[in-house]
């Protein structure tokens, strides 16, 4: 019997066998988080510009990335501790290079998603306001609802974001497809298999289906998710595949919208964030009619604030349980130490904010490539910590190590080019 199991009261096969809405959470959350600024910007302007193209590049990242965050919830469901905790059993070399990366990554996470979202906000309001004071409506209202109800209130509310998320991209999706855009006369086709195009496809792929750091952030959730409702291994599977999927396909979804919408017409494609949904909202009110521009900037807001929350809450969560376990070797916490945390990211993230006001697309490109760039490091991370307590089968383990092989080469080409060893 597994630590995990011991820890909880006996249950029937039946009832660890059963699904219920109940049993739904860090998979969910996960999804939450995911479905942002990689789906909304990233997806939508890779199907924009490039039409079916980067379909496979969203499809390898979700394909190669899937191991180590299945090895986050495999680890909690036998152990009954997150990775955080792993990492230190490990080496507290490990957790510290997790920790540093993690503090430096939840603050340009949080402050890029943040600001997306207030960009978003703008377009709903009926009048004006400096998208300074709409980042810290975001984010107040964020930390409001997280102090408030802490992981229970981020557990609800989830559920409910991706449930209205996915029916409203699928509507959309179905709508735009009815009335696709025609091809301009002389439209000519870009190709993105160049190096010109390689920082494109990092940032695609940096947030796709989340940072790769948000394997350790789901871990500390699942963690959570088994001490208060009890839930099983089969259920925590389940949970976790159902919100990786639906990210991984709303994704699609997300890159048919802009083939829809935009590929082909001649219109130019803005490339900053707040520009081009400013952009695609009022492609869609061209193409479908006034009354989508509410649907279209629901489905937007929808992404970016399930994802500042989530974010909020789970690098504040995990950052607070590794330097809780690097000062005293326990990953007992507060909510009331939780929560400082996150108010430490919430600030970190408008600090950042004010620092780069004004240019929210160097911003969150920034963020999505230096996910990317970190990516192997955390991949193999997770592959140690997953090898070093057995959960490896041999095709998992042939697995885990083309995904390492495949960040790393993708990485390693984007540094070269970076600082002009090739291109």
């Amino acid at each position: 019997m597994t630590t995990a199991e011991q820890s909880i009261s006996p249950q029937t096969n039946a009832q660890t066998q059963k699904l219920t809405w109940k049993a739904f959470g860090p998979g969910i959350l996960m999804a939450s988080a995911a479905i942002g600024g990689s789906h909304l910007v990233s997806s939508t302007q890779a199907g924009a510009l490039y039409g079916w193209q980067l379909a496979i590049m969203i499809v390898l990242a979700n394909f190669f990335k899937y191991p180590f965050y299945r090895f986050g919830t495999e680890y909690a469901y036998k152990t009954g501790d997150s990775l955080v905790a792993g990492y230190a059993k490990k080496s507290k070399a490990y957790l510290w290079a997790f920790f540093g990366l993690s503090v430096v990554s939840g603050v340009i996470t949080t402050g890029a998603v943040a600001l997306l979202c207030a960009t978003i906000l703008g377009f709903i309001l009926p009048f004006e306001l400096n998208p300074l004071i709409l980042s810290i409506i975001v984010m107040t209202v964020s930390w409001g609802l997280l102090i408030a109800g802490h992981y229970k209130v981020l557990d609800n509310i989830s559920k409910w974001i991706i449930l209205a998320l996915t029916v409203a991209t699928i509507l959309a999706v179905i709508i735009a497809g009815m009335s696709p855009k025609e091809a301009a006369p002389d439209f000519v086709p870009m190709s993105p298999w160049n190096l010109a195009s390689l920082g494109f496809i990092i940032a695609l792929m940096g947030w796709m289906p989340a940072p790769l750091e948000f394997s350790v952030i789901t871990s500390v959730w699942t963690a959570k998710k088994i001490r208060t409702d009890h839930t099983s291994h089969f259920q925590g599977v389940v949970d976790f595949n159902v919100g990786y999927f639906t990210s991984a396909i709303l994704a699609l979804f997300f890159l048919t919208l802009g083939v829809f919408v935009q590929y082909g017409t001649g219109e130019e494609i803005a490339t900053k964030g707040g520009a081009y949904i400013g952009q695609l909202v009022e492609m869609y009110t061209e193409t479908i009619g006034n009354w989508s521009k509410i649907l279209v900037a629901f489905i937007a807001f929808l992404c970016m604030f399930g994802t500042v929350i989530t974010s909020a809450d789970g690098y504040g969560r995990t950052n607070a349980e590794s330097l809780s376990l690097i000062k005293t070797g326990t990953t007992e916490l507060t909510e009331k130490y939780v929560m400082r945390w996150t108010t430490a990211m919430v600030i970190g993230g408008f600090i950042l904010i004010n620092v780069f006001a004004g240019q929210m697309a160097s911003l969150l490109k920034f963020a999505m490539i230096s996910s990317f760039v970190s990516a192997p490091i955390f991949a193999y991370l997770n592959y140690s910590l997953a090898k070093s307590e057995n959960l490896l089968t041999p095709k998992m383990n042939i697995y885990a190590l083309l995904g390492i092989t495949f960040l790393a080469g993708f990485a390693g080409s984007f540094l070269l080019q970076f600082f002009g060893i090739i291109g």
